[in-house]
């Protein structure tokens, strides 16, 4: 069994979009600039996570997850993805506009060996005015897109939305999107690092080069077909799980914490990832307490039933698991 509560020492990504907002807000310490993302729990080769307290200490997630299978990830997801975790967090600072994008399915990303992409945004922190590209204003064909790609005039074409701490948008694999630049935004996904880059502000790397972009493979992937509206609406009663997203991939709930609150985790066949977006909490299993920290995560093996969260300021997790 393993018996203790795992936090992971985060993974620092420069990006020539990032900012010193992970650092300034959730001191994530790092000598490099423009940091991007902060990958919180992560199984992607060559970016393994590691442990950084209690008794496992220094062990990669992968190790921990081929010693104790069932233990750690619970019996319907090991049996669904064997030794392989099914779930990438981060935190993204966007100083600046991300590319325009979008993301296979798992067919599509099977080709190069690898999980689809569907994830998930919590606006953490928004700079006034800031926004994301989401989906089309209206149903578009293809000759329509490739006309405004061409052009440079996706824009026209493309959904803006102003957005706020608090906003939550689901992105499925085919929906075309780009994190604004001004946003601090908490990410939940597949594990996968495939990105099919659309458009990219015709900006350079800091090589000089221009990145490369993806056409004819985005192109394969793309839902050209709008919603009436992209944001996710959910309920924010206190010390409740609060549904936000469920499918497939991942299950993700709201908690806002005030006080004391015990969880009950035994009908959960999965581990817990507790994301803190607002404010300081404090996880007490047996005899462990660790302090959660806004811009901090934690995760919870599937084998432990109940915890106890307790807040003495108004504060807020994100809670995932796959059902």
């Amino acid at each position: 069994m393993i018996d203790q509560l795992l936090r992971f020492t985060p993974i620092l990504k420069q990006k020539i979009w990032g900012g010193k907002k992970l650092n300034q807000l959730f001191h994530k310490n790092s000598d490099g600039s423009n940091i991007g993302e902060s990958w919180e729990i992560s199984d992607v080769d060559g970016d393994e996570s590691i442990v950084s307290n209690g008794n496992l200490k220094g062990r990669t997630l992968r190790s921990l997850l081929k010693e104790y299978k069932y233990d750690l990830v619970g019996n319907y997801v090991y049996k669904t993805f064997r030794d392989e975790f099914p779930l990438l967090i981060k935190f993204i600072d966007a100083k600046e506009v991300l590319s325009i994008q979008v993301h296979p399915d798992d067919d599509l990303a099977g080709i190069q060996d690898s999980f689809g992409k569907t994830e998930m945004w919590y606006v953490v922190q928004a700079d006034e005015d800031a926004n994301i590209i989401i989906g089309f204003k209206n149903d578009a064909t293809k000759q329509e897109y490739l006309h405004h790609l061409e052009n440079k005039t996706l824009l026209d074409i493309l959904n803006v939305d102003q957005v706020a701490k608090g906003d939550v948008y689901f992105v499925p694999p085919g929906r075309v999107h780009a994190i604004g630049a001004g946003l601090l935004i908490a990410e939940i996904q597949q594990t996968s690092d495939i990105t099919y880059r659309i458009y990219d502000w015709d900006r350079k790397d800091i090589d000089g080069n221009y990145r490369e972009l993806h056409t004819e493979k985005a192109l394969k992937t793309i839902d050209f077909t709008a919603k009436e509206n992209y944001k996710t609406s959910y309920l924010k009663e206190s010390n409740t799980s609060n549904k936000v997203v469920s499918c497939p991939y991942f299950t993700t709930n709201i908690l806002p914490v005030k006080g004391e609150v015990t969880v009950e985790l035994s009908s959960k066949d999965s581990f817990v990832i507790y994301m803190c977006v607002e404010g300081e909490v404090i996880f007490n299993y047996k005899n462990q307490q660790e302090v959660i920290k806004m811009g901090e995560t934690i995760l919870i093996p599937a084998c432990i039933d109940t915890v106890t969260i307790s807040s003495k300021e108004q504060s807020k997790l994100l809670e995932t698991y796959i059902q």
